[in-house]
């Protein structure tokens, strides 16, 4: 992940002082009413929380190496607060966000004065940070239990100076992309903006090494409602693109690294277009929507292939391929942000491992 030769910005890393939902209360869908709505009552909720210790706020600040476990995949990140204003900078969307989702998610934020979770970030990290990391994670964690979501939850906290000097001195060149969280990462700058004097001038982020424990890149599918196979074959003869009928999905699944896969309930196609070179989900959105004459805020997503073809007897499923990392970095440094929803990275930590409580500083 290179930048071009240029000053490079600063990532400002903060300890903080982590909340904490007791073990048994993680991977629990039932956690989350504490979060639910009217959020201007949230503060009062975890206060009564705290009084029946279901949560727990860590005594001091420290900068957390948090490892989780989830399906046979190891994840492991740095976890703590960066300072908004210092690292403006040098932290890369790549999807774009909807202002009105990122309006309202900032105002649920200031209501709730908590960061409920941390924006996942990924970086190539350096040696010594990794030996680091490391070194930390070679002693007993402070935390370690398999949470009602079986995901195996690991924790160690960093508190030492030396250690901490360290990290801010070898991250703060760092050049970081947002994985998951564009939306909390726009309405936090939303918050500290409005908010300028109060802790809202930094936000909670984990920082994944891609070189040590890489997320996985997956896609996100679309179905399009109120729309045909026949009326796409006619926008492609118009356009130029390969449009292909199939006799079955194993052919059309085929075809899906250089190629929509699309499908109406009952017939499967391909689409490619006439520009090989173009992004596929960018291409839908700039190009095929319009053409279809239909409109992104009425695309339903779908997070596996199997939710999208079961949701096909309402329009066309369209099925993507991952975007490469490669994709995701190009479009991170470009400024041409891919479209909402592009790209799905997991694992994603469980709800309720880390959190920031701002009325704690």
């Amino acid at each position: 992940m290179d930048i071009p030769d240029q000053a490079r910005p600063r990532l400002g890393l903060v300890p903080f002082r982590a909340l904490r939902l007791a073990d048994s209360r993680v991977g629990d869908p039932a956690s989350h009413r504490v979060f639910a709505r009217p959020y201007r009552s949230v503060p009062a909720r975890l206060r009564e929380w705290r009084r029946k210790r279901h949560l727990t706020l860590d005594s001091t600040p420290a900068i957390y190496v948090h490892e989780y476990t989830s399906a046979g995949v190891t994840i492991r990140g740095l976890v703590a607060t960066v300072d908004l204003l210092e690292s403006k900078d040098a932290i890369f969307p790549h999807e774009g966000t909807q202002a009105a989702q990122v309006e309202q998610l900032a105002g649920r934020m200031i209501e709730m004065n908590l960061n409920p979770a941390p924006i996942l970030l990924m970086y190539r990290g350096t040696e010594a940070v990794r030996e680091l990391i490391r070194s930390t994670t070679a002693e007993e964690p402070q935390l370690v239990y398999t949470d009602r979501g079986s995901q195996l939850q690991r924790v160690w906290r960093i508190t030492d100076p030396t250690a901490i000097d360290l990290l801010a001195a070898q991250l703060a060149d760092a050049h970081v992309v947002i994985a998951d969280g564009h939306h909390r990462y726009a309405a936090a700058r939303q918050a500290w903006l409005q908010h300028p004097d109060s802790g809202w001038t930094r936000t909670l982020v984990m920082l994944v090494d891609q070189s040590d424990t890489p997320l996985q890149l997956c896609a996100i599918h679309r179905t399009v409602p109120r729309l045909s196979l026949d009326a796409i074959e006619k926008c492609a003869a118009r356009s130029g693109d390969t449009f292909r009928r199939h006799d079955s999905s194993h052919q059309a699944l085929a075809k899906l690294e250089h190629a929509l896969v699309l499908h109406d309930g009952t017939a499967w196609a391909t689409l490619a277009p006439a520009d090989p070179n173009e992004l596929l989900v960018t291409w839908l959105h700039e190009r095929l929507l319009p053409s279809w004459d239909r409109d992104e805020d009425k695309l339903v997503f779908h997070h596996s292939a199997t939710e999208a073809i079961e949701r096909a007897g309402l329009g066309v499923s369209v099925l993507l391929p991952a975007p490469t990392f490669d994709d995701v970095d190009r479009s991170a440094l470009s400024g041409h942000l891919l479209p909402h929803k592009a790209t799905s990275f997991q694992p994603k930590p469980h709800f309720g491992v880390l959190m920031r409580d701002l009325s704690d500083e």
